[in-house]
């Protein structure tokens, strides 16, 4: 099984606790040597300026590859680029590109008079504005506004013809739901990197909250095994080892880069990947 490339993703806090929280998920999975780091933004673009101040201070002081969220929701054309040519200009140039989620209590997405539509046109304006590297969404399963997986694939070629570099796909539970988005989009044309992206199962609630949302489907054999895990207070013993063959699978399969969105909850993270061989990167001149 070969080691895989990784990255990580985190949420920028909303109190001086949750600070603490991702300084200490940061300090946790930053010897793990990651690819790059990504920062939320939060739906409606709640936490846009929290994002700007995690990315600038990430990248600052840590010392990884940071790239920010950006989304189309409630701004105009000029907010948007204006925030990432502020990204730019402290010397973060990945952009994960995005529509966005609607505000909370909104029926669905509508675009600012002044703003963008989509994110094929974020992409597109990004490309034009500054030398961003772009990454996307993609959705293994079908994204709930979609008319069907087909449609899905489609769109997700439309990024790439803007513009994109890379995408990075939704969680799901079963190895093979992404290799069948695989080879639908390499029978599409599309020939550009597709990460999965893979959630640590941190609380399985918050899990099926998740997945309702945007459209993963829960198999029931993992339902099944989690409210057995429960009630014998096995939780974090059945996560691990679910996420563990899950990526063994996809590595097996020939996927070489694995997306983790940590929920700024680093230690199922750090044991999932330890178990895929990817160990601390330790400076020996710092070792006694």
């Amino acid at each position: 099984m070969t080691t895989p490339a990784i990255s990580f993703e985190f949420f920028p806090p909303q109190t001086l606790e949750a600070s603490f929280r991702l300084w200490d998920t940061v300090q946790v999975l930053a010897p793990l040597d990651p690819r790059f780091v990504s920062v939320t933004y939060g739906a409606g673009g709640t936490t846009r300026d929290l994002t700007r101040e995690a990315v600038a201070t990430l990248h600052k002081s840590s010392g990884l590859p940071v790239a920010a969220h950006l989304t189309c929701v409630n701004a105009t054309r000029e907010e948007t680029l204006g925030i990432a040519r502020d990204f730019a200009a402290c010397g973060v140039t990945d952009i994960v590109a995005l529509r966005g989620d609607p505000p909370k209590g909104s029926e669905g997405f509508v675009p600012h008079p002044d703003g963008f539509a989509s994110s094929i046109e974020l992409i597109e304006a990004l490309k034009e504005a500054e030398d961003f590297n772009i990454r996307v969404g993609a959705y293994p399963d079908v994204h709930p506004e979609a008319a069907d997986a087909q449609a899905d694939v489609a769109y997700l070629k439309r990024k790439f013809d803007a513009g994109a570099d890379e995408a990075l796909t939704q969680f799901f539970f079963e190895a093979d739901t992404f290799f069948r988005f695989r080879d639908a989009c390499e029978k599409a044309g599309i020939d550009a990197p597709v990460t999965p992206g893979i959630l640590p199962i941190e609380n399985w609630k918050g899990a099926v909250r998740f997945a309702k949302q945007c459209g993963t489907h829960i198999p029931s054999w993992v339902v099944d095994a989690f409210e057995t895990a429960e009630r014998d207070n096995r939780e974090d013993l059945l996560a691990t080892a679910i996420c563990t063959e899950l990526c063994s699978k996809l590595l097996d399969g020939g996927v070489d880069k694995l997306h983790f969105y940590t929920l700024n909850r680093p230690e199922l993270t750090r044991d999932v990947c330890h178990a895929l061989g990817v160990t601390p990167n330790v400076d020996l001149k710092n070792v006694a």
